[in-house]
């Protein structure tokens, strides 16, 4: 591919295509969002070039949300190679596959809040006529452990997905076979649980599911790209996708038909809307606590061993940092999206390439870019609390670092109980931090203190301009 190819295209470049030529952008709405410094959108900026380069992609778009907010967007490569390129724009839209299946699961825990339903309802109580439809839940639909055999685990689209279809008919043809396993026993990845899920959706709620999802996610949250990419993937907005055939170039990919996506990964928008969501996830504004808990929660099977998978994403810790993922592919594109919800950090990269781990990489390597920021703020804030802390086993208090209530908190009682509970404790052997998060917009985080004899964790909010509202420390377990 040459390096004219390669071009990074500022958010700012005119295009030299006509306008009626190529995707549209989408408005986007407006939303809290500060900037990324020039540095660190630098080295993003390289990351993304070298990896299309790499990988032979045609286009990425990304969004970085820091902090809980939206601080970077921006699009690499092309969104259109022939007949004439056209470079990628931040406002147009990709598919996101199966990232499409949070927005599912979102829709069921919000039906459970409504009392319409619960996840662990079992699927005959909608869909009765498919296979075991008495022995497995709602729940194991969304974790891949119901057993239904997935419809599409190719990384191609076969040849009876050009054709439209329906969702009952996909039921009809994977989920009245056998099941591939006793449920609750396997964790296999099952596209069939989501189409089934989609349809639960429907009819517990009365409506369409793309409607629900707009009127309870999308419309509250600002996601005003979001398109049904299953039934229309070449509405304006969209960049072009590709497929490649081993080293071979990128060429034009025929859409699945109508209907094979569905509940499973039917959606197409920018990666800005998808930070949005993102940024709900770190907020938790849109459901309850305890739904969030029950899609970050890791599935355990029957025998007590655990997936890695909780409803709609994969669950792990990379470096230290609890992750909440998801990658996703259909016909033409791909795409990661990887929430660090204690962190307050999410990296999206959409592309238009079928089959490629170009999204994985970058967003991989931007984390790693974003963690040092993070690690070095976070090591800082240990160094002061520890300070803190020293002082207090000494009677003493830098009021100056405190805001108006964290220091009415620490009254002359306060004072002296921190001192006399503490200083026999004698200097602490390690201070070290052990995880960040967002409540209130303030920034909390936890450390823990160690001394021959005894544990304690110190955990601390800071308002935006650095004061502390709270400090607090207690015994370890």
């Amino acid at each position: 591919m040459t390096t004219l190819h390669r071009l990074l295209f500022p958010l700012t470049l005119a295009l030299a295509t006509t306008a009626a030529a190529q995707p549209q952008p989408v408005p986007a709405p407006s939303s809290e969002s500060t900037t990324l410094d020039a540095a660190t959108a630098r080295r993003i900026d390289t990351i993304a070039n070298d990896v299309l380069d790499r990988t032979n992609t045609p286009s990425a778009s990304i969004a970085v949300v820091r902090d809980g907010q939206l601080v970077h967007t921006q699009a690499y490569g092309h969104a259109r190679l022939a007949p004439q390129a056209m470079p990628a724009r931040p406002a147009m839209r990709y598919a996101i596959g199966s990232i499409s299946k949070q927005f599912t699961v979102a829709a069921l825990l919000l039906l459970e809040q409504d009392g319409k339903l619960t996840l662990d309802d079992k699927v005959s109580q909608y869909l009765p006529k498919l296979t075991r439809a008495g022995d497995i839940t709602v729940r194991q639909l969304l974790n891949h452990t119901s057993g239904y055999q997935d419809y599409w685990p190719h990384d191609y689209t076969f040849q009876q997905m050009l054709a439209p279809t329906t969702p009952q008919a996909i039921l009809d043809t994977w989920a009245r076979r056998p099941l591939d396993y006793e449920p609750g026993t396997r964790y296999q990845y099952s596209n069939t649980g989501y189409v089934l899920a989609g349809l639960i959706v429907e009819r517990a709620s009365g409506q369409p599911l793309l409607q629900f999802l707009e009127q309870r996610i999308f419309h509250p949250l600002g996601m005003t790209s979001v398109i049904d990419f299953d039934r229309d993937p070449l509405q304006h907005g969209m960049v072009h996708g590709y497929e490649a055939y081993a080293l071979g170039p990128p060429r034009a990919a025929q859409p699945s038909g109508p209907g094979w996506l569905f509940g499973a990964g039917g959606l197409a928008m920018t990666a800005a809307d998808l930070a949005r969501w993102n940024q709900s996830l770190i907020r938790q504004s849109v459901l309850d606590q305890t739904s969030y808990a029950t899609m970050a929660r890791d599935t355990l099977l029957a025998d007590g061993t655990a997936t890695g998978y909780g409803l709609g994403f994969d669950v792990h810790t990379v470096n230290r940092h609890r992750q909440l993922a998801h990658d996703g592919e259909v016909s033409g594109y791909t795409a990661t999206n990887a929430v660090y919800p204690d962190d307050g950090l999410a990296i999206t990269v959409l592309t238009n390439l079928m089959a490629s781990k170009a999204p994985e990489e970058i967003e991989e390597r931007i984390a790693q870019v974003l963690f040092e920021h993070a690690d070095a703020t976070d090591a800082a804030r240990a160094a002061q609390a520890r300070e803190i802390f020293v002082g207090l086993q000494q009677g003493r208090l830098d009021r100056t670092r405190l805001t108006p209530n964290a220091s009415a908190y620490f009254s002359e009682q306060a004072l002296a109980d921190f001192q006399s509970s503490l200083s026999p404790l004698g200097a602490p052997q390690e201070f070290t931090h052990l995880r960040t998060w967002l409540r209130g917009g303030m920034t909390g985080r936890s450390f823990v203190v160690k001394f021959p004899q005894r544990k304690l964790r110190v955990w601390t909010y800071e308002m935006p301009d650095g004061k502390l509202e709270q400090y607090q420390v207690q015994v370890m377990n």
